[in-house]
């Protein structure tokens, strides 16, 4: 009876350490890599501005008890196109329109978050009101051999310096574009650690249930028009 009893036990414990571990990941995406800002690209050939009204950036974040996830608005973009191929790409981001999509039922919770997710401990949109990317470098896909790939279709790699909060890193993704008469879409699906741009608070895993992962899902829908 006890040896049972311990074995119900160990199981119970094995499938709760697994549920919290499970709660504490980031989406299953393709990892960014992640160096020092590099040299932008000077645009050549013709501008395509983004449709501003259908291109979203989303986000999500996870912590041990649940997950969050939300978008931003794309303030302004251009990509440059010579031929069929991207010369250069810029976009900024309006911090000040970030929200949550999760918690539209509970408006207190909800208002709660965006409040917290705008103030000093995370983005300071007061501060830093826009966030932005510019591409550094763009090719065609090919993964490496060690490299396991979420985003199976991707077309190209993208390479860019991404600031967010002042903070300028570059990020390397795949992501998916197509190029039709008039019209650019480029789609992506990636996590970044948020730490990297100084966005610490409650990263320290010794916080347990406290902890709010440092790994954040970023994903977005481009569409540019001639």
């Amino acid at each position: 009876m006890l040896y049972s009893y311990m074995i119900r036990q160990t199981a119970y414990l094995l499938t709760l350490t697994a549920m919290l571990a499970s709660c504490q990941e980031a989406p299953h995406a393709d990892k960014a890599k992640v160096s020092e800002a590099k040299t932008v690209k000077v645009g050549e050939g013709h501008a395509y501005l983004a449709d501003t009204a259908t291109s979203i950036i989303g986000w999500i974040g996870t912590k041990p008890t649940g997950k969050h996830h939300g978008i931003l608005k794309v303030h302004s973009g251009v990509i440059y196109i010579k031929d069929t191929t991207i010369t250069a790409a810029e976009f900024v981001i309006d911090m000040h329109t970030l929200q949550n999509v999760d918690l539209a039922s509970d408006t207190a919770m909800k208002n709660k978050l965006e409040s917290e997710l705008k103030g000093p401990l995370f983005f300071d949109t007061g501060k830093f009101p826009i966030a932005s990317f510019e591409m550094t470098a763009i090719e065609p896909f090919k993964p490496t051999l060690d490299e396991d790939v979420t985003l199976k279709d991707a077309t190209h790699r993208i390479q860019g310096n991404f600031t967010i909060r002042g903070v300028t890193k570059n990020i390397s993704f795949p992501a998916v574009i197509n190029i039709t008469s008039g019209k650019v879409t480029a789609e992506a699906s990636f996590n970044i650690d948020r730490t990297l741009w100084g966005i610490n608070y409650r990263a320290d895993k010794s916080l347990q249930d406290k902890l709010i992962n440092s790994q954040v899902n970023i994903s977005f829908s481009i569409t540019a028009i001639r």
